[in-house]
């Protein structure tokens, strides 16, 4: 069924932003005008000039690089979008607040999500004061349902967030979908692709030119094992760039941070051996738990974890598993989501025994 939005005609980037936005002179940082050149004194950012303490570690003493350069140089080069079009942050928590702070004026403007699905969208909308409403996702596939968000749609509607592969469901939200609704809107799409790298659905990356007001979010965190590092990208128009850019804190992404970054990307066969071996573990997992007699359902997965549907009430499971020193996440009071534990997909051993646990609590329960 075809989509169509009835509030607005046209994209226009700047009737999005915010009024004080669009006039706001930003911070200029020390380092945005000279930035690690050779032979240099740098007396200008108040630094400590001796040192830290960690005197083998020098170079801390000194502030980042704001802007990341050298790093989103290498992420350019494995996404293959350009630097200008990438914006990292601290985290993508960082970028969906930024996301709220440029485009959606308090108690004016609202924003639309679906259901379930990942929760700092909401909380978010929340601490900006901007209303966000929630159209629920299909209950047997968690789809979209294109005509609630047809009637939900006026214009005030300022931010879509779409989340694909989805948190907490897993499953892909059918391309068709997501490219119909960034067609037809003209406000921001944020399309979360945190989990895009254990999907078999293509990524939106290589349309971004073709949707100006596109907003691609991807990390560092889950299939780069780089989650204690907190770098969530960015990619979309270079025009949305720049606004992030100077929206954002200066020194948003620590030296440490960026150092540690680059190296892992020039180690690509690791990361692809990994890679591939999560999605072994996640079939496994997947035949496993549908053997076992106390699971009613475990949900097709793209990301690396799985949603599993439990046929008595979740939190007996959840609290066994606690007692065994296994950590899942009960997902039962969510919408959508009754009974449902998600887990990781971990290390073979650890789902070896997760598998081995979840089995010997069932006997218990069918012997009761």
């Amino acid at each position: 069924m075809s989509f169509k939005c009835q509030c607005m005609n046209k994209f226009n980037l700047n009737s999005l932003i915010r009024e004080n936005i669009l006039s706001l002179d930003p911070y200029m940082s020390a380092r945005i005008e000279h930035h690690k050149e050779k032979n240099s004194i740098f007396l200008d950012a108040n630094e400590n000039s001796f040192g830290s303490p960690l005197s083998f570690l020098n170079s801390y003493n000194r502030y980042p690089d704001p802007l990341q350069k050298e790093l989103k140089e290498k992420i350019s080069d494995f996404k293959n979008v350009s630097p200008s079009q990438i914006f990292l942050g601290n985290g993508s928590d960082e970028i969906i607040d930024l996301v709220y702070r440029i485009f959606s004026r308090p108690r004016v403007d609202h924003a639309i999500i679906f259901p379930p699905t990942y929760g700092m969208y909401e909380i978010s909308g929340k601490i900006h004061g901007v209303d966000v409403r929630k159209i629920f996702l299909t209950e047997e596939y968690y789809q979209l349902n294109l005509d609630k968000i047809k009637k939900v749609l006026n214009p005030n509607s300022k931010i879509i967030f779409i989340c694909s592969p989805n948190n907490p469901t897993g499953n892909d939200i059918k391309r068709e979908d997501i490219e119909n609704i960034t067609k037809k809107f003209t406000g921001i799409v944020v399309l979360d692709e945190a989990y895009i790298d254990f999907s078999n659905q293509k990524s939106l990356l290589m349309e971004i030119d073709k949707y100006p007001n596109l907003i691609i979010l991807q990390t560092l965190s889950k299939s780069w094992g780089l989650a204690g590092l907190r770098i969530g990208i960015a990619i979309a128009s270079e025009s949305i760039i720049r606004w992030m850019n100077k929206v954002k804190y200066p020194y948003n992404i620590s030296l440490l941070s960026q150092e540690i970054a680059l190296k892992a990307l020039e180690n690509r066969d690791l990361f692809f051996f990994h890679l591939k071996n999560i999605l072994v573990e996640r079939e496994y997992m997947q035949k496993s738990l549908k053997k076992i007699p106390i699971i009613q359902k475990v949900y097709p997965s793209s990301a690396n974890f799985l949603l599993a549907k439990i046929n008595f009430s979740s939190k007996n499971l959840y609290q066994y598993l606690m007692k065994k020193k296994i950590f899942v996440r009960d997902r039962s009071k969510i919408i959508l989501c009754k009974n449902c534990l998600r887990i990781t997909v971990g290390t073979h051993e650890e789902n070896e025994y997760l598998i081995d646990q979840i089995r010997k609590y069932s006997i218990q329960k069918i012997e009761i």
